[in-house]
Parts: C-alpha cells; sequence; structure tokens
C-alpha cells in the first residue's frame, strides 16, 4: 500500500535535522526551530540574517503571550 502525501511529507520531516539557529533548546533561548539547512542559508547573508532575528523576535513575542505557535513567516510559502 502506498504512502499518503501526509504521510510522506511526516516521513521527509522526520529525516531532517531540526534545530535552533544556536544548538540550544528554543524553551530555554525562544529560538524558532527550523531544519538546519534552512538555519545555515539564512545565517550565510545579512538578509538572512535580519529575517531570522525577526522570526525568533515573533516567536518570543508569541510564547510571552502564551501562545505555542508563532507565525514567524520562515515556513511561509511552504506547503504544509
Amino acid at each position: 500500500m502506498a504512502l499518503k502525501k501526509s504521510q510522506k511529507d511526516l516521513k521527509r520531516w522526520t529525516k531532517q535535522k531540526w534545530t535552533t539557529a544556536s544548538g540550544k533548546k528554543s524553551s530555554e533561548t525562544g529560538e524558532v526551530y527550523a531544519p538546519a539547512k534552512t538555519i545555515k542559508k539564512l545565517k550565510a547573508t545579512p538578509a538572512g540574517k535580519k529575517k531570522l532575528a525577526a522570526a525568533n523576535r515573533k516567536k518570543r513575542e508569541a510564547t510571552a503571550k502564551g501562545k505555542q505557535h508563532a507565525k514567524h513567516g520562515l515556513h511561509k510559502g511552504k506547503k504544509r
């Protein structure tokens, strides 16, 4: 039996190494989790660093309001 699209996506996401920019826990730093490849790309350019900083700021604001998820924009345009 073939896997459904959602099952394929889950399988792919679990193979990716997800982390924060600092490598520490998000609960300690307030940073967003993203695939390591994405974070590496963002940290390589000044514009990417600004985007990552803005995402972290939005994540911290949402966390301070007691929200579990934040619309930080790093995953914008991705099919979810």
